[in-house]
């Protein structure tokens, strides 16, 4: 059993032919654009969507990334960005993602964001609403 065992995707995309390099599979950099992408549309799926963040008084940053590779993605392959909840602390989460190429998974990897005030003073506490949007914690 895995963290994305009935984890549905919240987002899929085709990746474009600049995207690949010389060896016919996608730039490792492209993985991260895909995956926040699938970020952002993991909080709009939850009713949390990124633009409404600044107006609550907090935003994320980028503290930790991991990407372990099994199989490269190639040109026009339909792939599958899924994403889940690995860690929910005080003022950080950790989201862990798959992509997901016919079934088979290609790529996992962690994202752990600190969370911060939008008006200059460091990291904050988690608010309840992110929380609540975070859900269960999985794996």
């Amino acid at each position: 059993m895995t963290a994305f065992d009935g984890v549905a995707p919240c987002f899929s995309f085709t990746p474009r032919f600049y995207e690949i390099d010389g060896q016919g599979v996608m730039f490792n950099m492209w993985y991260l654009a895909y995956a926040d992408e699938a970020v952002d549309a993991f909080f709009v799926e939850r009713g949390l969507p990124y633009k409404d963040w600044q107006g609550m008084g907090f935003d994320v940053h980028v503290v930790h990334v991991e990407l372990d590779f099994a199989a490269g993605v190639k040109n026009r392959d339909l792939t599958e960005v899924l994403v889940s909840p690995s860690r929910i602390g005080g003022k950080s989460f950790t989201l862990d993602f798959a992509f997901r190429r016919d079934g088979d998974v290609t790529c996992t990897g962690r994202i752990v964001y600190a969370t911060v005030s939008t008006e200059g003073h460091g990291t904050i506490a988690l608010p309840a609403r992110l929380v609540e949007a975070l859900g269960e914690v999985r794996g």
